[in-house]
């Protein structure tokens, strides 16, 4: 692939203690003040949108550009040491005097997990530091978790909507993740809403999860997806025609042209607007505009061989939808080559080591690769 992406935004360090193999119930079962918990060792490597979807993308085959924040610290030359590994360590920028970005994953046994977050050096990344000859080049612009980014969402939104008009100014497709947001933080009290209204207008990929969405446009409904899944993975909760298609209605309303919706262990709902706002994707992308406006569909996640982590998953699917875009495929085999991708992620610990080429992601679907069959409750 000839043409560069940048993927921009949050980068860390991802420490993931292994706990022991079997099964629990919940968190409380597991962890209980007092309790001491054996562990089998522990995973070290990169994580946020910045490693996870910017080396995931370039293991696909694409042209990436990593840029973030780091501290001039141990960790952060763990993270430069990582990425030169991929040969990608050059764009990221060196902080002399803050605090490289670190997350422990507790990645239970049977839970979802839990995220202990340092956001570090990822509070002063701002649109500035991506620079315009950078954008002039770019076909298309990934920009990763502003919700971990306090430069980014504040003032509502304001940097993130000044570098998206910027690279859609110099013709660059854009597309934007988002993560999960701690409610007592300052992110969490941000208003979400003004900011996702303020923001899709220029962006052409909009990626988010269903909980993260969720907790932004309708505090309400989340409070009801927690009360159900009473301690469980929300997204094996989610009714897609109850839960998810009515948070798609505001993104659409909102201005978002191509939207997926990671809904986790379930797959990935999607939506595409119609042909006239479908004109305005970024000329980067190079979407036959024809066979992508008035688009619905849900793609069901595909049984994995065994699950590890699923840290990097969304990411992981979703640097496969992007490049899956730009290598020109059509939108529902993007959207399946993301699925598979995700479901290859979560058999290793890190987001990189369970990726299988597109070839062999086809090979795996074209022999029969059983999909999940998740019953609400």
């Amino acid at each position: 692939m000839s043409r560069k992406v940048i993927v921009a935004g949050h980068i860390c360090l991802d420490i993931t203690p292994v706990f022991p193999e079997g099964r629990t119930a919940s968190v409380e079962e597991l962890i209980r003040p007092g309790k001491l918990i054996r562990m089998n060792g522990v995973e070290v490597s990169t994580g946020g949108a910045v490693a996870n979807t910017g080396l995931a993308m370039k293991f696909f085959g694409a042209d990436v550009t990593l840029m973030g924040k780091v501290g001039k610290d141990a960790f952060g030359s763990m993270v430069l040491e990582s990425l030169a590994r991929h040969g990608a360590e050059t764009g990221l920028l060196v902080s002399d005097g803050e605090a490289t970005s670190y997350s422990v994953v507790l990645a239970m046994p049977g839970v979802d997990r839990v995220f202990l977050h340092d956001p570090g050096a990822n509070d002063t990344f701002c649109a500035d530091d991506i620079p315009e000859r950078a954008l002039a080049e770019a076909a298309l612009l990934h920009f990763g978790y502003p919700p971990l980014m306090r430069a980014m969402y504040e003032r509502d939104g304001a940097e993130t909507v000044r570098l998206m008009r910027r690279a859609k100014a110099c013709g660059a497709a854009t597309s934007l993740d988002l993560a999960a947001v701690d409610p007592d933080s300052e992110a969490g009290h941000a208003d979400w809403a003004k900011i996702l209204e303020r923001v899709l207008p220029h962006v052409d990929f909009f990626v988010p999860s269903a909980e993260e969405l969720c907790f932004m446009l309708d505090r309400g409904r989340f409070a009801d997806w927690r009360k159900r899944a009473a301690g469980r993975d929300i997204a094996g909760i989610l009714d897609i025609e109850r839960d998810v298609k009515p948070l798609a209605d505001r993104c659409m309303a909102l201005g978002a042209k191509v939207l997926l919706i990671k809904c986790g262990v379930q797959g990935i709902y999607y939506r595409t607007a119609d042909r006239e706002k479908m004109r305005g994707v970024g000329s980067g992308a190079g979407i036959d505009v024809l066979h992508w406006a008035d688009l619905e569909g849900f793609e069901k996640s595909y049984v994995p061989t065994r699950v590890l982590s699923a840290t990097g998953a969304g990411d992981t699917s979703i640097a496969a939808f992007l490049t899956a875009v730009l290598e020109g495929y059509e939108p529902e085999t993007a959207v399946r080559l993301a699925a598979a991708a995700g479901a290859s992620c979560v058999e290793a610990y890190d987001a990189l080591g369970g990726l299988k080429p597109f070839g062999e992601l086809f090979q795996r679907i074209d022999a029969g690769w059983e999909k999940q069959n998740i019953f609400f409750s």
